[in-house]
C-alpha cells in the first residue's frame, strides 16, 4: 500500500470516528473502502476490528469520566457480548471471501433500513423494562454479528437498548461504548489467534480512530438529546444513499 493510500485511510477512519462514537456503522463505510484499497476481505475485517478497539476505549474514556456508564447494570451483557463476538469473529475463517463481501453489502442495507424505520425508538414507555427473555438473546445475537463484521452493529445496539432496557438515547449511546470495547476486543484477540490482522497497518488506524473516537465522545457527552439523534439520522440518511449508489 502506498503513503498516499495510508494516508487517505487514516483520515478517514478518523472522521469517520469522531462521527461514529455517536451513529456506529463505521465499518460500514471503511471495510469497503479496504476492498476498494485492495486489501483481502479477510484480513480488512480483521485489521478493521483492531482499529475498532482503539476506537471503543477513546470513546469510552469521556462517558465513563462523566460518570454516563452503569456499569454494574451492563456486567451480564458484557458478558453475553463476550461469548457471542468471539462466536462471530471464529465465523470469520470459516467462510469464503464471497461471503464476506455479501454479508458486507447485505448488512449496508439491513442497518440503513433498521435505523430509517426506528427513529422512534425512544418512546414514553421506553422506561419500562422488558423482559431479560427478550434483552439479553438479542444482545447475544447481535454480539455475533458484531464479531464477524460489526458494520451497523453499534447502531441497531443502540436503538436495541432503548426499545428493550429503558435507556435514554445518550445512555444507550455509552453503554454501546462501553459494550463495544468487550465485542471488538474478543474479536480482535480471536483474529490475532487466526492470523489475519495486519499490524503495521492496524496501528496507524487504530491511533487514527482513538483519536477521533476520544475527540467525538467528548462533544457527545455535552450534547442534548435533540441533537445526539439528529447526527445520528443525518448519518443514517448518508449511509442511505451511499448504499443505493453502491447498487447503482
Amino acid at each position: 500500500m502506498s503513503s498516499s493510500q495510508l494516508i487517505v485511510l487514516a483520515l478517514l477512519f478518523f472522521a469517520t470516528s469522531l462521527v461514529g462514537v455517536v451513529t456506529g456503522s463505521n465499518s460500514l463505510i471503511t471495510v469497503p473502502v479496504m476492498f476498494q484499497f485492495g486489501i483481502d476481505e479477510k484480513v480488512a475485517v480483521a485489521t478493521n476490528m483492531f482499529g475498532l478497539t482503539f476506537m471503543a476505549i477513546g470513546g469510552t474514556i469521556p462517558f465513563v469520566r462523566q460518570g454516563r456508564i452503569n456499569i454494574a447494570r451492563l456486567t451480564p451483557m458484557i458478558v453475553i457480548t463476550a461469548v457471542g463476538s468471539a462466536i462471530g469473529a471464529l465465523l470469520v475463517g470459516l467462510i469464503t471471501n464471497d461471503t464476506i463481501r455479501l454479508v458486507v453489502v447485505v448488512a449496508m442495507i439491513v442497518v440503513t433500513a433498521f435505523t430509517l424505520l426506528n427513529q422512534n425508538a425512544e418512546r414514553s414507555g421506553a422506561k419500562e423494562k422488558i423482559s431479560v427473555l427478550v434483552a439479553y438473546p438479542l444482545i447475544f445475537l447481535l454480539a455475533i454479528y458484531g464479531g464477524l463484521y460489526s458494520g451497523g452493529y453499534v447502531t441497531i445496539l443502540t436503538a436495541a437498548l432503548v426499545a428493550f432496557s429503558g435507556m435514554t438515547f445518550s445512555e444507550s449511546i455509552g453503554s454501546t461504548k462501553l459494550l463495544n470495547v468487550f465485542s471488538s476486543g474478543i474479536a480482535t484477540l480471536v483474529f490475532m489467534w487466526q492470523g489475519l490482522v495486519d499490524y503495521r497497518l492496524g496501528i496507524i488506524l487504530g491511533v487514527a480512530m482513538f483519536a477521533g473516537a476520544y475527540a467525538g465522545a467528548h462533544y457527545a457527552t455535552k450534547m442534548n438529546e435533540v441533537w445526539l439523534r439528529r447526527i445520528f439520522l443525518t448519518t443514517v440518511i448518508i449511509l442511505a444513499l451511499k448504499t443505493i449508489v453502491d447498487f447503482l
